[in-house]
């Protein structure tokens, strides 16, 4: 049970583990593993709190029920599971500003927070706008060999390869 509470895991250890779960969802539920749906489910239960049984007259609350389901739980899974692994490997610490973060744009709590937010919402919009997140086309898309799954995972690469590059060597310097 050592590699429990190992700092770092092999990549390819956890790709195996990542498409032998992509088996077992498409086996079990016949749905591909995806996250971003359950956050759009989420922002329906936040306002059915608000406004009751009128969410649901929206067409798109009609496709997708503010309910909890299995792609909800495998956020909250995928939560409780990378806390459980911070514990076990002795990694885990409470940090509002990480070092990386702090080293290139100071320690100013308001604004990391700020850039998260708008961070967050930009993913968000994004992964509703791509038909789904990193997980639905990077790992479920691929999978199945659809094309426009292919098409985002090279975007969300180039993206991130173009944001990093940004970021740590135009802004940061």
């Amino acid at each position: 049970m050592h590699w429990l509470t190992m700092r770092q895991w092999s990549p390819y250890i956890c790709g195996i583990g990542i498409g032998v779960l992509s088996w077992l969802a498409f086996v079990l539920s016949d749905k591909p593993i995806g996250c971003s749906t359950a956050f759009a489910r989420t922002s329906g239960m936040i306002e059915k709190l608000f406004r009751g049984q009128k969410v649901l007259e929206k067409d798109y609350y009609k496709q997708f029920t503010p309910t909890i389901d299995w792609e909800w739980m495998l956020v909250a899974g995928v939560i409780v599971g990378s806390f459980i692994s911070a514990m076990l490997s002795g990694d885990f610490q409470l940090s509002w500003v990480p070092a990386t973060w702090a080293n290139t744009f100071g320690s100013a709590l308001f604004f990391r927070l700020i850039v998260a937010l708008v961070g967050g919402i930009f993913m968000g919009f994004g992964a509703r706008w791509a038909g789904g997140c990193t997980s639905g086309h990077g790992i479920s898309g691929t999978l199945q060999l659809a094309v426009s799954s292919w098409i985002a995972a090279i975007c969300f690469f180039i993206g991130g390869i173009a944001t990093a590059f940004l970021i740590f060597h135009l802004i940061g310097n």
